[in-house]
């Protein structure tokens, strides 16, 4: 008897504690993202209406809380930096104690800090969950291998989001290179440096030799300063800076005194002692004399060369792959170094090229046309970025219009500074590049009524901005005549529309976008339909190019409208976030903007800072797609990336 009271005791314990584990599901995943980094989720579900209760840090002051424990290196994990993936309910119990619970299912997510020789972690998982009045609970013991990193040069479809752009960076700033060499800075150092070189040296080969040191030192001053500060502050630092609304206002400031100095009230030059410093170690003759007659070039042409630089530095570093402004900076470089070494190579061509005059100082003034068109650039990235509204896409075209027909006047002879020389009469170069500005200024004046100027998405405001858009006013009438489109599924069940951010972002085309994840995330499981997420940016000129070029096709616009709930993720707005969803970092930086937190996310969720960048979300928050989508143009490649997402997704809802 008393063997038998025992079992059926044995029995009334037991059974309850198996039937709780068998109800529940347990199931964990970690992914490397990059070489430090990576996540752990954990995932429960329930098949009998169990609700779990949220993860804590610590259970100290509260009890009912589910618990993680990693053997060894504790610090792998970012305990006290979990999220939770589910739908949250929030009360009190008789102790006043604050209790979260996520009814049937819920996936914690841990931020992973790893070596580059980490490969499994270790651990317990403790949940405890809550049926009526029985509390079920059980420890998990886990061992999860960790993956090799997926890189984005390691996929096809990643390659034109970094090589790409770097090709483009090299070629574009090359360019610039070569543009600077028509400057009144250094045009006329060309003949005067080449023909010391040739003269002074014993045989030609020498001179040739002297020559090429010449254009490498020229290289190497613009590209070693850059590549020090990336080693020194990071991959990111030059995006950080090119991204930051204080940078881009003090860009503004610098380029509006650059095309002033250009029209001629005044010289921009760095300390003649620095040049005198230079110019008498460069005496001293021998290769390193070369180099400092390099350096005695680079900052007597600071006055024109130095806007584009800068110009130059502020693009590529907002590129957001991290050697993008070395490379700018070496095709800077060599553009402009490689006329010294090509005409030692053939000074003959020296004879072909035009004398210095008149037309030198037109260049310059040309260039302050240029440059106070770019000022207004940098400043409407601030505009955009604190909300201002003074910069408005029809106020901004406005101004470029005047702005390029001024210079057009300009080129024609109709305006005159006064350090102008005399005009008796326009030669042809100048007219056609007169009548290339008047093109390009009443090319922009549809614009005001809203016409998609394409080629310039990158560069003008977004139509958002814009009071009267008649080409948006089309996507309105849409949406009145076939109703909300995401808001209502076909099983008649009703999402949230978006709260949070609304009345600051906004995205084009009718389309309608969550600017929270989690809101995003409890529409598309309301919806049942996959999250695409679109990490963009105010001062992302990529952004604008690829919604004006790709998302505007039709095929890809009903895609994104009727099979995907799009949450745009800006990475530099700078709404505060409530200190309740601010970030602790574990080096003790401290998250506080809504950009900051969505930027934190990309990193350690995808480890890429690029904008664009478009993933894709199952309703458990994985990554449908290893291929992380940045910019290209194609738009078939789009809708195919678009179907092949959607499928998958489909599949895992059968």
């Amino acid at each position: 008897m008393k063997y038998f009271l025992s079992s059926l005791l044995f029995l009334f314990c037991f059974v309850p504690l198996l039937h709780a584990q068998q109800s529940v599901r347990f199931s964990y995943l970690a992914e490397r993202l990059t070489d430090t980094s990576g996540v752990l989720q954990i995932h429960l579900k329930s098949s009998d209406s169990t609700s779990f209760f949220a993860a804590e840090q610590s259970a100290a002051d509260n009890p009912f809380t589910a618990q993680l424990h990693v053997a060894g290196k504790d610090s792998m994990v970012a305990i006290h930096r979990v999220t939770a993936i589910g739908k949250p309910m929030v009360e009190k119990d008789n102790g006043e104690h604050t209790l979260t619970l996520y009814p049937d299912s819920v996936t914690f997510v841990y931020p992973l800090h790893l070596n580059k020789d980490s490969s499994t972690i270790k651990g317990t998982f403790v949940w405890l969950g809550r049926k009526g009045d029985d509390y079920p609970s059980n420890e998990e013991k886990f061992v999860v291998h960790l993956p090799a990193v997926v890189s984005a040069a390691n996929t096809s479809e990643n390659v034109p989001v970094a090589d790409q752009t770097v090709w483009s960076v090299f070629l574009l700033t090359f360019g610039a290179g070569l543009l600077a060499i028509i400057t009144p800075c250094v045009f006329p150092l060309i003949p005067v440096t080449v023909s010391f070189f040739l003269k002074r040296s014993k045989t030609r080969t020498e001179g040739i030799r002297n020559a090429v040191w010449y254009s490498i030192s020229i290289i190497a001053i613009y590209t070693i300063p850059t590549l020090l500060l990336t080693l020194i502050f990071g991959d990111t630092i030059l995006y950080t800076i090119s991204t930051s609304a204080i940078t881009n206002l003090l860009f503004f400031a610098i380029f509006i005194v650059f095309s002033i100095s250009f029209f001629g009230a005044f010289e921009l030059n760095l300390p003649s002692s620095w040049a005198n410093k230079a110019d008498q170690k460069a005496g001293k003759g021998g290769l390193s004399g070369i180099f400092f007659m390099a350096l005695t070039l680079v900052i007597v042409s600071f006055s024109c060369t130095g806007p584009i630089v800068g110009t130059l530095l502020g693009q590529t570093s907002a590129k957001g792959v991290s050697i993008a402004p070395v490379i700018g900076m070496l095709g800077f470089g060599v553009g402009l170094a490689l006329p010294f070494s090509l005409f030692a190579f053939f000074p003959s061509m020296l004879s072909a090229l035009p004398k210095s005059g008149g037309w030198l100082n037109s260049v310059k003034v040309t260039f302050g046309f240029i440059e106070l068109a770019l000022a207004l650039k940098f400043l409407s990235n601030v505009d955009l970025i604190y909300h201002w509204h003074l910069l408005n896409r029809d106020v901004f075209l406005v101004l470029w219009i005047v702005v390029f027909a001024l210079m057009g006047m300009y080129l024609l002879g109709k305006l005159k500074f006064s350090h102008d020389s005399d005009l008796p009469y326009i030669t042809v170069p100048r007219l056609f590049f007169a009548i290339i500005t008047f093109s390009f200024a009443l090319y922009l004046v549809p614009g005001l009524w809203g016409a998609p100027l394409q080629p310039l998405s990158g560069f003008i405001p977004p139509a958002t901005t814009q009071d009267f858009n008649l080409d948006n006013l089309n996507y309105k009438i849409d949406d009145l005549k076939n109703g909300h489109f995401s808001a209502v599924p076909s099983n008649g069940t009703q999402a949230l529309p978006p709260q949070k951010y609304i009345d600051k972002l906004e995205v084009p085309f009718g389309l309608t976008a969550y600017f929270d994840l989690e809101e995003g995330m409890a529409a598309a499981k309301i919806l049942r339909k996959p999250i695409m997420l679109d990490f963009t940016g105010h001062s992302c000129p990529n952004c604008r190019k690829m919604e004006e070029q790709v998302w505007k096709n039709p095929d890809v616009l009903s895609r994104i409208k009727n099979n995907f709930v799009l949450v745009s993720l800006y990475v530099d707005e700078s709404t505060e976030l409530p200190a309740a969803e601010q970030i602790i970092l574990p080096n003790a930086d401290k998250l506080t903007t809504v950009g900051e937190k969505n930027l934190n996310y990309e990193v350690t969720k995808f480890g890429l800072n690029a904008q664009p960048l478009y993933m894709f979300l199952d309703l458990n928050g994985q990554p449908l797609s290893d291929v992380k989508y940045g910019y290209n143009p194609d738009v078939n490649k789009f809708i195919q990336h678009l179907d092949a997402v959607k499928q998958k997704f489909d599949t895992t809802l059968k």
